[in-house]
């Protein structure tokens, strides 16, 4: 069975977005191991500057990085990835499932992740070119991840 950890900068707050984690988080071990692992965001100053940006950045994407482990195929979430319709991320899902036992989504933190931490990925996707809140896109990521699983084993959700 194929194993997947997010590894996510923040906290979830909100008790209807932990619920919909819940849910999903159960739906999806039918058909992969899962672990999402949160890290703590560093609290951002009310007057940022681009150094103070860049040291930020740097610190959450190396707490990041700890997480990731060495074999792992990774998906970093960025406004500038590729994206995929559902069959397609189902389809991309199942080819790297044949040479890799462990796939690994990135979600930085407000302010996204550093440079070398996006160039160490091995892709780059993006859900949409709208901008949402963190916690929604982990409910969005899980949801696809259960999508991409009924449909490659041609069951009935998908429609």
């Amino acid at each position: 069975m194929i194993h997947i950890d997010i590894v996510c900068v923040g906290k979830i707050r909100e008790s209807y977005l932990k619920d919909a984690i819940l849910e999903y988080s159960k739906r999806l071990s039918k058909y992969c191991n899962l672990s999402i692992i949160e890290l703590t965001d560093e609290k951002l100053p009310i007057k940022l500057n681009d150094s103070l940006e860049q040291e930020i950045k740097q610190k959450e994407s190396k707490a990041i990085l700890s997480h990731i482990k060495k074999d792992s195929y990774v998906f970093a979430l960025d406004l500038h990835g590729k994206s995929y319709s559902s069959e397609e991320f189902s389809e991309k899902l199942q080819n790297i499932s044949h040479t890799n036992s462990h796939i690994t989504f990135l979600i930085g933190g407000t302010l996204g992740m550093s440079k070398e931490l996006l160039d160490s990925a091995n892709e780059l996707i993006c859900f949409s070119k709208m901008t949402f809140p963190h916690p929604l896109i982990r409910v969005f990521l899980l949801e696809q991840l259960f999508r991409a699983f009924k449909i490659a084993g041609n069951e009935s959700y998908h429609h």
